[in-house]
């Protein structure tokens, strides 16, 4: 599969797009989702062309990866989330439910969400 250079997490990184953002580093931006699910929903991407988490996990340097989960760590932290708890899901592929194909996380919290997010069959 070729990385979508126009997917809208692309277009948002070249600043083509707006987003209302939290944190950048050299490795990530952190911003607001437009359709929440909790009262804090941050989407934390890599500034790198990644399609998924197997795709990051694979081919990002050390620097990428470590630099990314840092800032996942920080924005969760600055958001007020990690004393209660918190969720982070990243979605893969259609069947997984991922929308846009640029890796990313959800970082959610600020309520009790439940065991699961998952459908009962």
């Amino acid at each position: 599969m070729t990385y979508d250079q126009n997917n809208i997490f692309s277009r948002i990184l070249r600043d083509e797009i707006p987003c209302n953002k939290v944190y950048e580093n050299e490795y990530a931006l952190a911003f607001h989702d437009i359709a929440p699910h909790a009262p804090v929903h941050i989407l934390v991407i890599p500034k790198g062309a990644y399609e998924s988490i197997i795709d990051f996990s694979a081919h990002a340097s050390s620097d990428e990866v470590s630099g990314f989960w840092k800032a996942v760590s920080h924005v969760a932290d600055q958001q007020g989330i990690t004393k209660d708890g918190c969720r982070i899901l990243s979605n893969v592929g259609a069947n997984g439910g991922q929308e846009v194909p640029h890796f990313h996380v959800h970082l959610l919290g600020g309520v009790f969400l439940g065991p699961i997010l998952f459908k009962k069959l």
